[in-house]
């Protein structure tokens, strides 16, 4: 039976808009790995030549503008202000800032210290837990309400970095634990995202078994969290390559 017209214009505008969605995440990516390049370049000619910038390329997460430093643990402040000042500069980075939230720059915007989103989901994370089915990244239904409490916590933060970091206890072979921390700190960077956190704010990252608790025992169950931290804070303003025309 031939095709009504209709039925071949919804089909063809289907196939227009899934086309478009690939071709914009593939130009994310040739956007975020040209300016990996270029930052490499500028720090390899500086006394940071150690330091790597990351615009969201590494575990998955999605590209973006802003590059994360890291590498630079034992460089003196001058050297680390130094490299943020030579990633800034590069024409069409959106921001810096160092992985420890120690430093960073956003062409001539003045530096914000965190605010106190972090301290908000801390007090409610000490009392509930976000809770996972066994040994899966899939959220139990009923920490939806939990979620939505921090999503609601961290939209004073909005314009930050906020890294959304997945910890397990010490049972089983240390490449799953890493594998399925970083694959439930996803998951909530997902749930928080459809709760109207920016994406392109957001940071998963997973320590498996490595990091457990203060004071308990690695192989304590309580050790199996996800934990927010603000990295670095920076004002909504739009930047080059934001602003239309």
């Amino acid at each position: 039976m031939p095709l009504r017209p209709s039925v071949v214009v919804l089909a063809g505008a289907l196939i227009c808009a899934t086309g478009g969605l690939l071709v914009g995440q593939a130009g994310d990516d040739v956007l975020a790995q040209g300016l990996a390049a270029q930052a490499g370049q500028a720090l390899e000619k500086t006394d940071a030549a150690q330091v790597k910038a990351d615009f969201g390329l590494s575990d998955g997460d999605m590209p973006t503008r802003h590059a994360i430093l890291s590498g630079g643990e034992n460089l003196d402040e001058a050297t680390r202000a130094m490299a943020a000042r030579k990633v800034a500069a590069i024409r069409g980075v959106g921001g810096v800032y160092w992985i420890d939230g120690s430093l960073q720059a956003k062409g001539d915007e003045p530096a914000l210290a965190p605010t106190h989103c972090q301290d908000e989901v801390e007090a409610l994370l000490r009392a509930r837990t976000i809770r996972f089915e066994e040994s899966s990244a899939s959220i139990e239904a009923a920490s939806s309400e939990l979620i939505d409490e921090v999503a609601a916590a961290l939209r004073p933060c909005l314009g930050s970095i906020i890294a959304v970091t997945g910890h397990t206890d010490s049972s089983g072979p240390e490449p799953g634990n890493l594998a399925l921390s970083l694959e439930r700190a996803r998951a909530v960077r997902e749930a928080l995202i459809a709760r109207g956190i920016p994406r392109d704010g957001l940071r998963a990252r997973g320590f498996g078994s490595s990091k457990p608790v203060e004071g308990l025992a690695p192989t304590d169950p309580a050790n199996r969290r996800i934990e927010f931290s603000v990295i670095s804070t920076v004002p909504l303003t739009p930047t080059p390559v934001d602003t239309p025309g």
